[in-house]
């Protein structure tokens, strides 16, 4: 497997064994079946060793596989009909942050997100995933359609931040989010967000503010990255592992502080690893939220969602 982090060096090493045997085996002169069988059973065991105890940390660096499922990964493959919306109507369309209208086995709903680059070149396009101003008003408008026809809004988080740029600053980044968190807590339609990679700070509460919050299971939320909290309080961004310790950023202790309704799972070894089996997961989660949320009446949304934010950090 390319791309592997470090923490994984025992796992690539098996597979790579495991593999050459197979490849030697392939043309059948040599019967290595038991030992293929050997290898895949220790395989499997160190695989959990290895995922089963994960720190912050290396949940943070999972988090930011290059081949983790994107927004748009999810979007095709538990959406149908999907018709992406473009612009902000005021200055450009921001390609870090994508949505449009889809249906999710029969129900129409919005889904929106940030969206990274799987090479350099797309990377650019999409600013890594860091949205600008007129992201974050695009989002708004398609928030406020969605309202207008009843249609329940998905939010899937994957950002390092939202875009610090002067040019961002200049059009207005934190009147935009701040616009979109007072916005979002009285849209009269259902809301579910997950955060399906980096929910970093601004940049994730930007379309964070939901009627119920979701967190997969080697993804964070946090009010700054890793790297960001080393580098202001020990200068030194090689802290960043014990930074992710005490920033509290995986789903298991955002659940205990009452950040977030619940940890999505993901297959063993990360979302990359089975995207299809990741993405059954998101929309079953979505799918259950959603049937809670529409049985309920507007007024007694709004309470709740508003209730829910006033109780974070009330522990």
């Amino acid at each position: 497997m390319a791309n592997g982090l470090d923490f994984e060096k025992p796992i690539l090493e098996l597979e790579t064994k495991i593999a050459e045997l197979k490849s030697l085996a392939a043309d059948g002169s040599i019967d290595l079946s038991q030992e293929i069988k050997t290898l895949e059973s220790r395989l499997e065991k160190v695989r959990r060793e290895v995922f089963e105890h994960l720190t912050p940390w290396q949940k943070v660096q999972i988090a930011r596989h290059p081949k983790r499922p994107y927004t748009i990964d999810y979007i095709h493959m538990m959406t149908a009909d999907f018709i992406e919306v473009h612009g902000d109507r005021m200055f450009q369309d921001d390609k870090a942050l994508i949505g449009g209208f889809g249906k999710i086995d029969g129900e129409k709903v919005l889904v929106i997100g940030h969206q990274k680059g799987r090479d350099t070149k797309e990377n650019l396009m999409r600013n890594f995933g860091s949205a600008h101003p007129e992201g974050y008003r695009k989002a708004m408008r398609m928030m406020k359609l969605a309202e207008k026809f009843s249609i329940p809004i998905v939010v899937l988080i994957d950002t390092p931040g939202a875009y610090p740029g002067i040019g961002a600053e200049e059009r207005g980044q934190a009147n935009s989010i701040a616009h979109n968190l007072r916005e979002m807590i009285s849209l009269k339609t259902p809301i579910v967000v997950i955060v399906i990679g980096e929910g970093g700070s601004g940049g994730a509460l930007g379309i964070g503010i939901g009627d119920r919050v979701y967190v997969m299971e080697n993804s964070y939320y946090s009010v700054i990255s890793p790297e960001g909290c080393a580098a202001i309080l020990w200068k030194d961004r090689l802290k960043a592992p014990e930074a992710a310790e005490v920033l509290k950023l995986t789903a298991k202790d955002l659940i205990g502080l009452k950040i977030i309704d619940d940890e999505i799972p993901e297959p063993l070894g990360g979302a990359h690893r089975d995207p299809e089996k990741a993405a059954q997961a998101v929309k079953k989660q979505i799918k259950k939220a959603l049937k809670e949320l529409r049985a309920m009446s507007v007024d007694r949304l709004l309470k709740e969602r508003y209730a829910k934010f006033r109780r974070m950090g009330d522990i």
